[in-house]
Order: structure tokens, then C-alpha cells, then sequence
């Protein structure tokens, strides 16, 4: 076993020439002056030389960063163009910034300071640069359309940001770039057919399981962590569909709120009991992208903060325990079907049969069998699988509970179109509209992942907004965000009421005023060439728990009193009206956070009443 070297000492070895030549040219600057008849500045003390060293290092960046500033000015301006506007910080390094940043990630409101800022200066194109680094995001739809689709070749993930995903996904699919991710992508997209999407039986066994769970707990009269719920239900049909066999998340114990006795020792295992493996590796895989998204707000300098111990390695052995033998089993399996068979054309044959019948990774393992790609996919499916699906559910839910008008038109749709028992099949959900419209209108508001970001791989001109104006120029090399979160809740984009949940906005005049005209104002699930390829997977799976749920029970009620207190929305959240703070942080019940995907903090505790059956239109 090799020596670790911790991250911050790493950090210092990559970054030690240009940390180092400032100090080291102030250093041989004074040593020049006390040796020189003529000097043309004093020596200094020591003292004053320590601290004109370790000045330097700031001052140089600074320095390093306008020059920078200037020469990306004047080929704007060559160009009849402008940089995109600067948020204020007259910190060094834009300290100020990061320090209000990290404060609102643990008191604040999903995005607040930056939709403050957009607010604040009048475009929802800005530069936030934070450690000596650009950062331009947007929330335009018009420029969100050239990075992902019209100029999808100028844009990439970026070595940074394939730096600080490798740890968590590798090179699987949503880190890669180039002739790798073309491979990735083609691996995958064949088992995301409508054939293979719309066969059932994998979620109904694990929605049924989910829902026996739920009652069961239900009915002993305490509330239920419904993400924590359906995130077991998704990573058993992950796995599942993934390996042909699930994780059994499900059969653990699950956590108890706080108001209950059995609180203390559910939130240090997971749930009442022992806590299972899979309950583990639940627990460690949302850790890891934490940890990942915390590291994303510190860019390359993330080491400093994880100086002498790398806080995802731990999460990650426990993900890797797993995910690795169930690849390198597949792998095995494949080399000795390779030796066994024997004929002309029967290997061939038979592997064709597999990629009919087999599971994702019996397919993947055709393709290569090199584990580290197949690891690494898998991690990317995983994460796409399980998060996108339990993201939605957890706040479809957490709007019905909300809005019970809603919900009782919903369950009447379910009951009309599906009846109280019956499984649903795929021409059903087709058929659902206003459920495809709950769906959409929880993901504009709660999209599951509420900001991306590439790289400008070529200096580039984004068209300007306004007649008469002029274009943003974007350097080469430069990290580019986009938050398709306040995109989605810009009144300009959805109309006076795109803060209000209203799933007819979907199925009325809006959707023909608003949405038809400009589809970029909707991207759930990316768009262009890397748009998701489990979108329609993840809609039916989404549409079908719901279906089966809205059969077993006809409302939900969220338990506030379950929540652990300091984890409850601020009193001052409400203080304002949703007019007042030009957001939803006013009517907000719980804390929408983000990590690669959105979630609630601490879980969403609701009770259920079960249906009693007795429908009549």
C-alpha cells in the first residue's frame, strides 16, 4: 500500500511555482538592494520582508487577474463587445462572496444571493468571481440554448470540473467530454429504448414494497421520512434494472422523526434497528456528493479546505464495496462464457442475445471489460437513476401536500383512468395528462438538478438581450454556469404567477403564450446533444409510484413537529410575502438544498390517510 499524500500538501506541490516566484522575486529584489552601492529601493527589516512575501502572493494574483481583465477588455471592445457584469465584492479574491455563500448553503434560501444579484443589477447574466476566478452564470435562456445545443462544440465540462467529479464519478458519462463521452453515451443509449422503459414489473414489485413500508409505519400512527422512502425505492429499481438484482434497500429499518422515542437511535443508524448495508451505502453515496458540491464552491483550491484528510474517500470505499465486485463479477462472467463456448459465430451469438435480454451492465460488459469505465458508468447511472427520480417524488409530494385541491383532481384522474387497483400500464400514464403536468410544474419550480456548468473551450460571442445593446464576450477557458432553478421562475419567461404551483399552466393558454414559443425556458432534464437518456425512464417511474400511491391513499399532510428543530424553516423565512422577497422562500415548509441533485435537508416527514375505495366521480 502506497504513502497518501494529503490534499493540501498535493495542492502545494501543484500550485508551489506560482506561489512561490512572488515571495521568491520579492526575496531577491531586497537581496539585490542591500547588496547594491546604488539601490534603488531600501533593503528591508525582516519583519517587513516576511511580510512583503507573503503579500506577494495576493498581490500577484490580483495582478495576475487583471491583466487578464485587460487584455479580455480589449478584445472585447475589438469585437463591438462588453464582459458580462461583475457581482460587487471589493474583497480579495471575492472572500466576501464565498463567505456569504457558504452561509446561505447552511441558513439561507436556495440561490438567494445570486438571484439577489441578478435582481440587483438588471441581467440574468452575470460574472461572480469568487478566488481569483471567473465564473459567468446565467439564467437566459437564450444563452443556456447556445452552450447545450447551437454551440454544443465550444463548450465542455472542462479539466477542472472533470477534477473535481473524478472522485465521486470517474470518467463515467457526466464527467467525460470528447470521443470518451461519445463512448459512454453510445454504451447506454440503446437500454433506454421505449421497449425496454415501458416493462413495468420492476417498479411495481419495489413500489409495492415501498408502499407496504410506508402503510406499515403509518399505521402505528407516526410520520414517515417520504425521501428517505423513495430514495430505498428508487435504488432498489436502480440496481435492479442496473444489475439484475437490487440492493434490498427497502427491507431496512427505517428512520424515525424526531418527536419519537426511537429518535436518538435512528439517527445514528439509519433507522430504528441495525443498520443494513444498503442503508449504509445510501447513506455514504449522498455524502460523497455533498462533499463534491461543497468542493465545486472552492474550484481547484478545495484542498485547503480537506487539507490533511480527503473527506470522500471514506463514502466512496463504501460505494466501491458494492459496485466493484458486482462489476468484476459481470466481467468474470463474460471472459468465462468466452472460454466455455466453443463454434464459429457462438460467442457472437450469444452476446447478441444478451444485449435482447440482459441486464445494463451484462450489456455494458459486451462493450468493454475494463473496469474502471464500467465502474465509473455505473456511478453516473446510479446517481441518475436513484437521485433524479427520488427528487422528483420527494417534491411532487411535498406540493400535494400543499395544495390538496390538487391533489384530489390528481387522484381522480388515477381512479377514472387507472381505477383503484389495477397496475398501470404504460398507454395509462400516456393517457395522464394532468399527472404529466404535476410532474412538469414540480420540476420548474424543484428542478432536479438546479445548476450545471461547462468550459468555454473557444473565446465566444453570446448575441446581446437588448435592441441597440451589445454582446457579451465570453474568453476562452472560462467556467460557465447556467441555473435552469431561477430560469424556471422568472416572471418575465412563465408569466406574473411563475412563483405559484399551478400544474394547468401545462395544459392551458400558458403552456401556447409562454412555453411553445421558447422550449429552452423548460429544461428539466439538460437539452442538445448530452440531454438526459433516462428522461422518459425516470417520467414513468416517476408517474407510475404516484399512480400506485394515489391508489392506496387519498391525502397527505406534511408533520412539521417531525423535523429536527434546527433543521425547520426560519420563522423569518415567512416574515415577507412571496411578492415582498420576489421568491418562494416566503411559503417555503421545508429547505431545498442541492448537492449534484436537489433534495430536501434533513428529510420531509408527512403522514398519510389510506383511501378507503369509495369513489365516485
Amino acid at each position: 500500500m502506497g504513502i497518501e499524500i494529503p490534499p493540501g500538501i498535493l495542492y502545494l506541490l501543484r500550485f508551489s511555482p506560482s506561489l512561490l516566484t512572488p515571495p521568491l522575486a520579492v526575496y531577491i529584489l531586497n537581496s539585490l538592494s542591500s547588496s547594491s552601492r546604488v539601490a534603488v529601493l531600501a533593503p528591508l527589516g525582516t519583519p517587513c520582508l516576511a511580510c512583503a512575501m507573503v503579500a506577494s502572493i495576493p498581490v500577484a494574483l490580483t495582478l495576475k487577474i487583471w491583466w487578464g481583465e485587460i487584455k479580455s477588455r480589449i478584445e472585447a471592445w475589438r469585437l463591438g463587445a462588453v464582459l458580462p457584469p461583475v457581482l460587487p465584492d471589493w474583497t480579495p479574491g471575492g472572500i466576501a462572496t464565498l463567505i456569504r455563500t457558504a452561509k446561505s448553503v447552511n441558513r439561507g434560501y436556495i440561490a438567494e444571493l445570486l438571484d439577489k444579484g441578478y435582481r440587483d443589477i438588471g441581467t440574468f447574466t452575470v460574472n461572480n468571481r469568487v478566488l481569483f476566478e471567473n465564473r459567468i452564470i446565467t439564467a437566459e435562456p437564450d444563452y443556456i440554448k447556445i452552450i447545450l445545443a447551437t454551440q454544443f462544440d465550444h463548450f465542455e465540462k472542462g479539466a477542472e470540473t472533470r477534477w473535481l467529479l473524478q472522485p465521486l464519478l470517474g470518467t463515467g458519462v457526466f464527467a467525460a467530454d470528447g470521443e470518451l463521452w461519445k463512448f459512454h453515451r453510445s454504451m447506454t443509449r440503446p437500454f433506454f429504448s421505449r421497449d425496454r422503459i415501458s416493462h413495468f414489473d420492476i417498479f411495481d414489485r419495489h413500489a409495492e414494497d415501498a408502499l407496504d413500508r410506508l402503510a406499515e409505519r403509518l399505521g402505528k400512527g407516526v410520520a414517515v421520512d417520504f425521501q428517505d422512502l423513495v430514495g430505498r425505492f428508487t435504488l432498489d429499481s436502480a440496481t435492479e434494472f442496473l444489475f439484475g438484482r437490487d440492493v434490498q434497500s427497502l427491507s431496512g429499518a427505517l428512520p424515525y422523526p424526531y418527536d419519537h422515542p426511537s429518535h436518538a437511535s435512528s439517527s445514528t443508524t439509519g433507522g430504528g434497528e441495525e443498520e443494513n448495508f444498503s442503508t449504509r451505502f445510501a447513506r455514504a453515496f449522498s455524502e460523497a456528493q455533498s462533499i463534491t458540491s461543497r468542493r465545486s464552491r472552492y474550484g481547484v483550491h478545495w484542498p485547503l479546505t480537506e487539507f490533511w484528510k480527503d473527506e470522500i474517500k471514506e463514502p466512496m470505499r463504501v460505494v466501491k464495496e458494492l459496485i466493484e465486485p458486482i462489476v468484476e463479477e459481470a466481467v468474470r462472467k463474460k471472459r468465462q462464457r468466452i472460454f466455455t463456448a466453443s463454434g464459429g459465430g457462438k460467442v457472437e451469438e450469444k452476446m447478441e442475445e444478451e444485449e435482447e435480454e440482459g441486464t445494463l451492465l451484462e450489456n455494458l460488459v459486451n462493450e468493454t471489460d475494463d473496469l474502471e469505465i464500467l465502474r465509473d458508468e455505473i456511478m453516473s447511472l446510479l446517481v441518475a437513476g436513484r437521485d433524479t427520480t427520488a427528487s422528483t417524488l420527494t417534491f411532487v409530494i411535498y406540493m400535494l401536500a400543499e395544495h390538496p385541491e390538487v391533489l384530489k383532481r390528481l387522484r381522480k384522474e388515477v381512479l377514472e383512468k387507472v381505477g383503484p387497483s389495477k397496475r398501470p400500464e404504460y398507454e395509462d400514464l400516456k393517457d395522464m395528462k394532468y399527472l404529466r403536468a404535476v410532474i412538469n410544474e414540480t420540476l420548474r419550480l424543484y428542478p432536479v438538478v438546479p445548476f450545471n456548468i461547462r468550459t468555454s473551450k473557444n473565446a465566444t460571442l453570446w448575441p446581446a438581450k437588448e435592441p441597440g445593446g451589445k454582446p457579451y464576450y465570453i474568453p476562452a477557458d472560462t467556467r460557465t454556469l447556467y441555473t435552469v432553478l431561477i430560469m424556471h421562475r422568472r416572471k418575465d419567461l412563465w408569466g406574473p404567477d411563475a412563483l405559484e404551483f399551478d400544474p394547468d399552466r401545462f395544459l392551458d393558454y400558458r403552456l401556447h403564450k409562454y412555453l411553445t414559443p421558447n422550449p429552452f425556458i423548460f429544461l428539466p432534464f439538460n437539452a442538445g446533444p448530452r440531454i438526459c437518456l433516462g428522461q422518459q425512464f425516470a417520467y414513468n417511474e416517476a408517474s407510475f409510484f404516484l399512480v400506485r400511491l394515489l391508489q392506496r391513499f387519498e391525502s397527505v399532510k406534511l408533520e412539521v413537529d417531525a423535523m429536527e428543530p434546527e433543521e425547520r424553516v426560519p420563522e423569518e423565512w415567512g416574515q415577507q410575502t412571496m411578492e415582498e422577497t420576489g421568491s418562494r422562500k416566503a411559503v417555503e415548509k421545508v429547505r431545498p438544498r442541492t448537492h449534484l441533485t436537489m433534495y430536501v435537508k434533513r428529510g420531509m416527514w408527512v403522514s398519510m390517510k389510506e383511501a378507503s375505495y369509495h369513489y365516485t366521480a
